[in-house]
């Protein structure tokens, strides 16, 4: 496994990351594995908050959700992926968990979350919202928006690579992220949504 410097590849290709060959086959993730693993976690969440009969309410803790999601995907982005480690080590972390993605930025196997990352990331949340909304159906409701921002994030990701919608939004959203890649990587951190960018001061300005 090595980083690779000042080197980016607009083809779809995919390099070899890891020497294991095992290890390195489950580094390549197919667009559809995180539909398949929580889509059926999104439907028992909101089956889960209508058992509880939470009725209208569960349109507000849905959104809750969907909200604390784009802060986080911000978050994320912006001190977890794009922090510089100085260390050999902590670089070659970073490589495997975004700096790939900036080098080879059309490689398809490689533009969704891992589903072990992503069940990893959900642990905190989910017991956040447990504890915090309640051990009830609002809870379920919050994580489910949570569910469906995150889908929304690594769908809309892969397809800013690789669709050619013309639905006006994408191709805002296409425009952003494109020119967060190339010409701006220090701005620009949002996906599926630029709202945090403009709250914090990180938009782009002037997309081309």
């Amino acid at each position: 496994m090595s980083a690779q410097k000042n080197f980016v590849s607009l083809k779809d290709e995919t390099i070899r990351m890891f020497d294991n060959p095992i290890l390195d086959w489950f580094s390549k993730i197919h667009w559809s594995a995180p539909l398949i693993v929580w889509v059926p976690v999104f439907l028992f969440c909101l089956y889960s908050a209508i058992r509880h009969d939470l009725g209208l309410m569960i349109i507000p803790f849905f959104f809750a959700g969907l909200i604390i999601w784009t802060l986080s995907e911000y978050v994320l982005h912006r001190f977890v992926f794009h922090y510089h480690p100085t260390s050999q080590f902590g670089q070659k972390i970073h490589f495997v968990m975004h700096g790939v993605h900036h080098d080879y930025p059309n490689d398809s196997k490689r533009l969704v979350m891992p589903p072990v990352l992503s069940i990893l990331i959900s642990i905190p949340f989910a017991l956040g919202f447990w504890f915090g909304f309640g051990q009830n159906g609002a809870s379920f409701a919050a994580f489910a928006g949570m569910i469906f921002g995150y889908l929304s994030y690594d769908m809309l990701h892969y397809a800013v690579h690789h669709a050619k919608w013309t639905n006006s939004y994408f191709v805002k959203l296409k425009k952003h992220h494109m020119a967060h890649h190339f010409v701006h990587p220090e701005e620009g951190f949002g996906v599926s949504s630029t709202i945090w960018d403009h709250i914090f001061g990180t938009t782009i300005k002037n997309e081309k």
